[in-house]
């Protein structure tokens, strides 16, 4: 993140360096003389695992700054590059990343783009360290490596932790299951979903007592940039000329490269008489909502609209009122549409978005009983339980053309396990019931899906749960809501394993909770765009 410079509060930290190191000159007496940095500070935040790094530059030539930081002199860690201008320029970066009561070297380093030439200029070492975590309700996180492989190590970065119990943040960890930055969402609230923003910054869906629910971006520091009630955003429907009101951000949320935000919201329709459902029904269905650069609805697509012989509210695998159940949303870059996951479908459809300008039909639903032919390595096959059930969280891992290769989160419940459509049982032992973690190749101009690699852990994760390739190749899922545990209270399992006909388990991340549960948890390269932390 970087702002102007402001008046600081008082810290209990404050540590002044001057000009130190000039590591090449850019033009000497033309625009400054020496050019380089001036001055460099860094000071606490109001969140304790954040530093405040401000310096100013005179470069003399166009350029950039950021901030390298670590527990030693070797760093290892830095912020994103930020612009700066040749002539002087205070700029206040937020560093973030550290583990609490920690003390950490850091320093930035400034490049100045002079024809043809860069330029490099580094401030002294300084020390900050972070202060103690304040009292949240932070679960117990275990990370073991079973397989550690010098063929295929662990992926770089960083991970996603996502809780729905109340009072639990929004937070990220190393490698090690350590926080290294977090966000306080109030007593009694949860963060739904959180996620980077392309600026550096973090947008949160956050639901309320009483199921109300709120937008939110913030800062590193924690400040809130902007924010919208979920009653603002039927204000602003109504008067864009929309025909519904939503009535809760849930599940997920999507930010695009050009600065919108696609937010996933529930409303209800009422139907009379449903078959199995006499008198008044208040079918609960979704909503896909496209919010412009200041968060006004500029595009909406809402699942009644949509319906036609065999999608419709007759169709309702896990009953009625909660028809649809979404909770996911993709890009594809190749056409501009999107994908939506609906649970309580058992498929994933594609939406006619076209950037925007899309008519919102639905392309075609992936699953049992969709529009697609389902192969395994290749080979057809009429076997309904390869297919997914009652899936979460699909992740698009390349797009070419006609062809696309994607990830599904299996969780498998109310498989369908023969074309007698035997299903797999209930609670509490769920008989016959199990989750993988499945990367399929779809072919939309055959309309095949071939299930190309699949994992089944051995447990059954009854909700939640999330998916990944990483870029090594490597596949990391998080099972989650185990029924039964394996052990007493093991409620999450995360693994990245090796994508292999045997996988092997390179780096484990277990959840021991009787009361909370990793609705999501998966790596990101780290808290910065364009940034991957090794460590």
């Amino acid at each position: 993140m970087m702002r102007e410079s402001a008046p600081l509060q008082p810290f209990l930290l404050f540590a002044m360096i001057s000009l130190v190191s000039l590591t090449a000159a850019c033009g000497g007496g033309r625009f400054n003389d020496p050019p380089g940095v001036a001055t460099a500070s860094v000071a606490p935040t109001q969140n304790p695992l954040v530093a405040q790094y401000t310096l100013t530059t005179a470069l003399g030539c166009p350029g950039q700054v950021m901030v390298e930081f670590g527990p030693d002199t070797s760093y290892g860690r830095s912020t994103a590059w930020y612009p700066a201008t040749a002539a002087s320029q205070t700029t206040t970066i937020l560093v973030a990343g550290m583990r609490a009561s920690t003390m950490y070297h850091m320093r930035a380093q400034a490049q100045a783009q002079c024809a043809g030439t860069t330029n490099t200029f580094a401030t002294d070492d300084a020390i900050f360290t972070t202060g103690p975590l304040p009292s949240l309700p932070l679960p117990t996180l275990t990370v073991t490596r079973p397989n550690p492989s010098t063929d295929s190590p662990e992926n770089p970065g960083i991970e996603l932790i996502d809780i729905l119990t109340p009072g639990t943040p929004a937070y990220f960890t190393d490698r090690d299951a350590h926080p290294i930055w977090y966000y306080d969402v109030g007593q009694g609230n949860y963060p739904y979903t959180f996620k980077s923003l392309p600026n550096g910054h973090v947008i949160l869906s956050i639901t309320l007592p009483g199921f109300d629910s709120i937008l939110r971006e913030v800062d590193l520091a924690g400040n809130t940039i902007q924010e919208m009630d979920i009653s603002v955003l039927g204000q602003k429907m109504q008067a864009a000329g929309f025909d519904f009101a939503p009535t809760a951000y849930h599940h997920d949320l999507l930010p695009l490269a050009n600065g919108h935000v696609i937010v996933l919201t529930y409303f209800a329709q009422d139907f009379t008489d449903l078959p199995g459902y006499p008198g008044t029904t208040a079918v609960i269905g979704d909503a896909l909502i496209d919010l412009d650069q200041n968060w006004n609805p500029v595009w909406a697509w809402n699942s009644f609209d949509h319906q036609d012989s065999v999608f419709n509210v007759n169709r309702h695998l896990n009953g009625l009122p909660d028809w649809t159940h979404s909770n996911a949303i993709v890009y594809t870059p190749v056409d501009g549409n999107l994908l939506l996951s609906m649970r309580h479908q058992s498929w994933v459809f594609k939406i006619d978005y076209n950037n925007g300008t899309g008519a919102g039909d639905i392309l075609w639903k992936l699953g049992y009983q969709g529009n697609f032919a389902l192969t395994q390595n290749g080979v057809p096959t009429e076997d309904p339980g390869l297919w997914f059930s009652f899936q979460h969280f699909p992740s698009l891992i390349s797009q070419t053309g006609a062809q696309t290769n994607m990830a599904v989160w299996d969780n498998g419940d109310f498989r369908v396990l023969d074309n007698n459509d035997t299903k797999c049982g209930a609670p509490p032992l769920f008989p016959g019931c199990y989750s993988r973690a499945t990367v399929l190749n779809l072919d939309e101009s055959t309309m095949s899906a071939d299930l190309a690699w699949s994992n089944q852990p051995g447990y059954y994760g009854v909700w939640g749960g999330s998916i990944n390739q990483l870029t090594n190749g490597n596949v990391e899922f998080d099972a989650n809501a185990l029924a039964p545990p394996p052990t007493p209270n093991l409620a999450s399992e995360v693994q990245e394993v090796t994508q292999a006909s045997t996988p092997q388990i390179v780096w484990k991340m277990d959840l021991t909770s009787s009361t909370q549960n990793l609705y999501r948890a998966y790596r990101v390269p780290s808290l910065y765009p364009g940034v991957t932390w090794q460590y």
